[in-house]
């Protein structure tokens, strides 16, 4: 399989004794540690489908996240334990950054480079938190390096949600939390007409309207221990343990 390499975004505030797994024999160290102007994806694979869209997504999304989605990204994080290593994946253009517990520690994940270059000058993000770009199926953590995970609004672009959840449960630690807020399938009519929303949605922004993501966790082997149904069930807040 043709994957992107791991790009690090290197900034002065991170930390330097992160556990991740030894470089593969794709990448070097030295290109983790890159500049920016030098950060480049490789030219035998199209572009990920959220660069171009990079620089118009806080414009698009800011009317939900003024009326509700905000609230939501707030109630996801704390469900994050004080002082633990996190790792979000998906982090997009560092909207969560404000809602990261006082004094986070860890990794934000993503696999768009123009993404992760907004939410590098994100004024909110925590000095303990670096930057990473990477595949939700494919993280280049060592197994158990984090306490806790979570994602808002990724598992629905994701290329394989259960090769994504696999990966989850094994870079969080036993015993650790794995939360997400996630646009799904709705129950009742409304679910079919997401099934036809998908046919448009798919092709123009691979954004799938009709997953089942709280079964797609289960069925990866995450234990379900809450499922909070908000927007008439469009939208889910999910917690998950890990076993």
């Amino acid at each position: 399989m043709n994957l992107y390499p791991f790009f690090w975004i290197p900034s002065t505030k991170f930390p330097t004794n992160f556990p991740l797994t030894a470089p593969t024999k794709r990448v070097s160290l030295s290109l983790l540690r890159t500049e920016r102007k030098s950060i480049s994806t490789p030219h035998t694979r199209a572009r990920p489908v959220y660069d171009r869209l990079a620089a118009h997504y806080e414009r698009v999304i800011g009317p939900l996240e003024r009326r509700w989605l905000g609230r939501l990204r707030a109630e996801l994080l704390g469900e994050m334990p004080a002082r633990a290593r996190l790792l979000e994946v998906g982090a997009g253009t560092g909207l969560n950054f404000r809602h990261y517990p006082r004094g986070a520690c860890g990794v934000a994940s993503e696999l768009s480079r123009e993404m992760l270059l907004i939410a590098r000058d994100k004024p909110e993000r925590p000095d303990g938190v670096r930057l990473v770009q990477a595949r939700a199926e494919q993280l280049p953590f060592a197994d158990g390096a984090f306490d806790a995970a979570f994602a808002t609004l990724v598992f629905c672009s994701v290329a394989s949600p259960a090769q994504g959840f696999a990966e989850l449960r094994r870079v969080v630690r036993p015993g650790g939390t794995v939360a997400l807020l996630e646009h799904v399938r709705p129950a009742g009519l409304l679910g079919h007409a997401f099934d036809a929303l998908s046919l448009l949605t798919v092709p123009l922004f691979d954004d799938h309207f009709n997953r089942r993501t709280a079964e797609e966790a289960s069925r990866a082997g995450l234990t379900l221990r809450r499922v909070e149904n908000h927007l008439r069930g469009v939208v889910q807040l999910i917690v998950c343990g890990v076993s």
